[in-house]
């Protein structure tokens, strides 16, 4: 196991009615300005519930982020609050919006163009605090200081991240993620298990604690996934699908461990040049990848298989080959196609994809490096 040191200091308030503590969590005095998205927390009581329970503070409300938040808007939410003088930012919606919000807290205080946060790496040295209110289990945003934000006007999407962009605290409340659409809580539920794979599908590397972790979110993942398209108001599934979302990237599985992230990579340009969400990209992406790279992977896959599916019999070879089959059927039984004809696209985008990534310097991706823009043009042929 590789040297390493653990940090995170998010606090997290977890369950039914925990935004009434909301207020003991942000400084008296403060002046907030809430972050949303597209207002759906206005009809499902979540909206009437922050701001009850902010009832003490000065406000400032921002709403719009979307999905995939948007750099364009979020510079608005920037220049509002630096013109409110907006000294705490709290995020009330899923891991766009708490993305978004992280991004905003960097970009107030920061000096020059706040986009050269995304595309220089640009040092962040101080950002204005933040907390959420987390209503879709999925980024693990809510835990975490990373963010990844797109710019509709090149349609390039970055991320990045600071130890001064943790929230200070999340609440999470399982009821809030009653009211969620079907597709939401399935690409929600792939987005976490494929932030557990990023992490686990590399090489055996003496983690024991952590692949047993890994495994254990994998296999909890599977099972909780159709529960919760079946039954949306079970408090027990929602519960453990939404921490098993926060776990599945705050840190903890991956500690001196190797991690891959290159199906994240091709999945953020499939987003941003075609607007995919972000959980289909990577349903799509992660079995091809899987394939292509597979003499890298096999040890790690023919252990995915038998602990995480169960597939005892055959070499090893032919387990881990199975155990990609399995992974690709769960993620079509949760109602996500997994192939780019399947939403109407082809190979248009491929080349600008592999350019860019030539273009960054982006030429030995994966844990061992070998992933080139070569193999990524074989990914994305396979994802067809």
């Amino acid at each position: 196991m590789n040297n390493f040191q653990f940090y995170n200091p998010v606090k997290i308030e977890f369950g039914k009615g925990a935004v009434e503590k909301l207020s003991s969590h942000i400084p008296a005095g403060s002046k907030v300005m809430v972050t949303y998205g597209g207002g759906s927390i206005k009809s499902n009581g979540v909206y009437d519930a922050v701001f009850k329970a902010l009832s003490g503070f000065s406000v400032v409300e921002f709403g719009g982020i979307e999905p995939n938040p948007a750099y364009e808007t979020l510079i608005q939410a920037v220049e509002l609050a630096r013109r409110e003088k907006v000294d705490f930012l709290l995020a009330v919606g899923g891991g766009s919006v708490v993305d978004g919000t992280k991004f905003i807290a960097a970009a107030i205080p920061f000096v020059g163009d706040p986009w050269n946060i995304l595309v220089k790496h640009a040092k962040v040295d101080s950002a204005v605090a933040l907390g959420a209110v987390l209503t879709l289990p999925a980024t693990g945003s809510e835990m975490n200081s990373g963010a990844v934000i797109s710019k509709r006007a090149t349609k390039e999407k970055y991320a990045f991240g600071s130890p001064y962009t943790f929230p200070k605290f999340s609440i999470l409340d399982p009821e809030y993620t009653y009211s969620l659409p079907k597709a939401q809580i399935a690409n929600g539920t792939i987005d976490a298990f494929i932030h557990v794979m990023e992490q686990y599908m590399t090489y055996p590397a003496a983690g024991l604690v952590q692949d047993r972790w890994a495994e254990g979110l994998l296999q909890s993942l599977i099972e909780l996934g159709p529960k919760a398209l079946e039954n949306p108001t079970d408090y027990d599934v929602r519960s453990n699908l939404m921490w098993a979302a926060t776990m599945a990237l705050n840190g903890i599985i991956v500690v001196g461990m190797p991690s891959d992230w290159a199906t994240h990579m091709i999945g953020h340009e499939l987003t941003a040049l075609h607007g995919l969400a972000h959980g289909v990209t990577l349903a799509i992406i992660l079995p091809s990848m899987l394939d292509v790279m597979f003499e890298e992977k096999k040890e790690k896959l023919a252990q995915y298989a038998e602990r995480v599916w169960g597939i005892t019999s055959g070499s090893a070879d032919e387990k881990a080959r199975a155990a990609i089959a399995k992974t690709e059927e769960f993620f079509r039984s949760m109602g996500v196609p997994t192939h780019l004809k399947e939403y109407g696209i082809g190979d248009e985008s491929f080349q600008t994809i592999c350019t860019r990534f030539t273009e960054r310097g982006w030429t030995a991706m994966g844990e061992r490096q070998a992933l080139t823009p070569e193999r990524v043009l074989e990914v994305l042929k396979k994802s067809l």
